[in-house]
């Protein structure tokens, strides 16, 4: 497919959408490039870096090498990718600290209306994809629920291993990559670590999130050719039952110092509004759960009158 300047500027907006997606818990980066139409494009192209690569390079040199892996696509996409969440990173900090129940009110309407996206994906219900949904469901629950890590003197090793599961979200329809780190307690590290350009720290993250990018397009490849309904069940369980992890009203059980002598909340437990110690903002709440409830589905009819 022959390309002009114009059309790699609309693929770099794009990415640029995605990479906003992926910065909040809610909207996966995934379900954006499925909307604009590149998503089949983005997962053969990132599938095709493999051994094969090395036969190209022998054969045509970079240049047959870079058309292979759709180089000029790639490179138009990440740059997106990469200036949405530089750009969004400092402010999205700023309102959690600031507002927390509301920014989380917004999130959790964003993913709960996520879960009636991916279903409506489904072709065939079956008793047994719902057992599947809630098996996965409880044990997304209990990993809400365990005891978070410690990430002031956190080991760069968690750091590659959570940068890899992450950044699988970006490819996946249904769940974004900033969720996956708020369930394993890093979104705010993660956040200060682009904040503060933290080399180290994202050097590691990066390096484990372009492993689980080229790792696992070819599974998600395979999954849904094969298996579509019974991967989408086991999503849809695991989005659910890690709602928890962003209900806007937690009550603090234990308490941690950071780096910077900051008392920080360290294991909270989800309350509901009435027993919230403080302002509950309520009605603030439901209306910005309601508008991110819509959002998913104003980008739902924006792709169906794309079709």
């Amino acid at each position: 497919m022959k390309r002009k300047a114009k059309d790699y500027l609309i693929i770099g907006l794009k990415g640029m959408a995605m990479g906003a997606a992926d910065v909040v818990p809610g909207v996966s980066g995934g379900t954006i490039a499925f909307i604009s139409g590149i998503y089949q494009e983005l997962l053969t192209s990132i599938s095709n870096f493999n051994l094969e690569l090395f036969k190209d390079f022998k054969k045509g040199g970079i240049k047959s090498m870079w058309n292979k892996v759709n180089g000029n696509f790639l490179t138009a996409l990440f740059i997106g990718i990469f200036i949405s969440i530089i750009t969004l990173a400092k402010a999205l900090k700023h309102f959690l600290d600031k507002e927390p129940i509301l920014v989380w009110s917004f999130f959790f309407g964003l993913v709960l209306a996520s879960v009636i996206y991916i279903s409506k994906e489904i072709s065939k219900w079956s008793f047994i994809y719902f057992i599947v949904a809630v098996l996965s469901a409880f044990l997304a629950y209990k990993t809400t629920i365990l005891s978070p890590l410690n990430f002031e003197n956190g080991s760069l090793v968690y750091f590659f291993i959570v940068g890899l599961i992450a950044i699988c979200a970006m490819i996946l329809p249904g769940i974004s990559g900033a969720f996956i780190l708020v369930l394993f307690n890093a979104y705010k590290p993660v956040l200060e670590a682009i904040n503060n350009l933290d080399i180290k720290i994202l050097s590691v993250f990066g390096l484990g999130a372009i492993v689980g990018l080229l790792s696992f397009s070819r599974v998600l490849k395979w999954l849904f050719l094969n298996y579509k309904n019974f991967t989408l069940f086991t999503l849809i369980g695991f989005i659910v039952g890690s709602l928890n992890k962003i209900w806007p009203w937690k009550e603090t059980i234990d308490w941690k110092i950071n780096s910077h002598g900051i008392k920080e909340p360290l294991i909270q437990q989800s309350i509901l509004p009435s027993s919230y110690d403080g302002d509950s903002k309520l009605a603030a709440s439901i209306f910005l759960s309601v508008i991110g409830f819509a959002f998913i589905f104003a980008i739902e009819k924006l792709a169906t009158n794309k079709k």
